[in-house]
């Protein structure tokens, strides 16, 4: 009974993921003229190199305080070989010195940093949303099936339809979002390109993506809910418990494996982020919308680059499996 599901593993899963594994330490390109050649490491190399850069003041002639160019360290420099071929990712003050993060692949360092951000805020918000939904959903008062049904219908929505609806809700001119602002404040709230700032794109992206997926959470919290024998509750309620203590000693312990359960959903999910962005931003503004899935689309597909973009999924993977394994660990039953 297990060989046809594992011939479909080995077909649809293990067989892609060592092709892909090969691909990476090659220079393989679809439109290419040239032989693919192995070229080990470098594609890795390449995406996760970092340096650090301290840049002490010189002081001018005229008396006013600089800094060297950074060029000057990372083009022929033979005193530091290592930052040859790097661009300033982010630079800082630090005392009197100037500190610069450098990186080969600034794009994709964006779009790591992105990525982590994204799963780090949308993990516990759209869980703990999730549970409160479900708790609120999970009590005998007329109309409770409305109001699932309601909570769950962006999920039956297509992620890009949702997008294009939240587009328009953030649209500079004539958004739902800035005009109803404007209506609240009588005017005196100017209207934001939520979608073409820097520094609130990915934070508009954020939103939409919980809102769209905490009903099918909420629904894996309620089922765990339910499997509560409310024989629990009833003595609690005899013993004089609060609201929090029946949550705290009852609910919460017997929902562990739940949690677990969906915290490691929303965190591969979260990882998944790419439709979203393909359809409110194309990673911009400037990059800021960059995501790790989006990358290996874009070089993979669009840039017919196979070799960068096998080697982003790998590294993809690895981050995933790591992180999902340090999240079991750390949630694990005590014995």
């Amino acid at each position: 009974m297990a060989a046809p599901a594992m011939v479909l593993i080995g077909l649809f899963l293990i067989a892609p993921f060592l092709l892909g594994l090969g691909f990476s330490f090659t220079n393989q390109r679809l439109t290419s003229p040239n032989p693919t050649e192995f070229v080990g490491v470098e594609n890795y190399t390449r995406l996760l190199g970092i340096g650090v850069l301290t840049l002490e003041p010189e002081k001018e002639a005229d008396g006013s305080v600089s800094y060297p160019r950074i060029r000057n360290f990372t083009r022929n420099n033979p005193d530091y070989p290592h930052l040859e071929g790097m661009r300033e990712y982010k630079s800082f003050t630090w005392g009197d010195d100037q500190v610069v993060i450098l990186a080969r692949d600034v794009v994709f360092l964006t779009a790591l940093v992105n990525t982590l951000s994204f799963v780090a805020v949308v993990a516990p918000v759209q869980a703990a949303l999730a549970l409160f939904l479900a708790l609120l959903v999970n009590q005998k008062i007329p109309g409770v099936t409305v109001f699932r049904a309601i909570y769950f219908m962006p999920v039956v929505l297509s992620v890009v339809v949702v997008a294009l609806l939240w587009r328009f809700i953030y649209a500079a001119d004539n958004g739902l979002l800035n005009s109803l602002l404007g209506y609240m404040s009588f005017g005196l709230f100017q209207p934001v390109d939520w979608l073409g700032r820097t520094d609130t794109a990915l934070w508009a992206i954020l939103v939409m993506s919980v809102w769209q997926g905490v009903g099918f959470h909420m629904v894996i919290w309620l089922s765990g809910l339910q499997t509560i024998s409310p024989d629990l509750y009833e003595a609690a309620d005899i013993e004089g418990a609060s609201r929090w203590q029946r949550f705290h000693m009852i609910t919460w312990p017997l929902l562990r494996n739940t949690a677990v359960l969906i915290v490691i959903v929303i965190t591969m999910q979260a990882f998944a982020l790419f439709a979203q962005i393909d359809v409110m931003t194309k990673g911009g503004p400037r990059d800021s919308t960059q995501s790790i899935v989006y990358q290996a689309v874009e070089r993979g597909y669009r840039q017919q680059d196979i070799a960068a973009g096998s080697a982003i999924s790998v590294v993809l993977f690895l981050l995933v499996l790591c992180i999902s394994l340090t999240q079991r660990y750390l949630t694990r039953e005590k014995q």
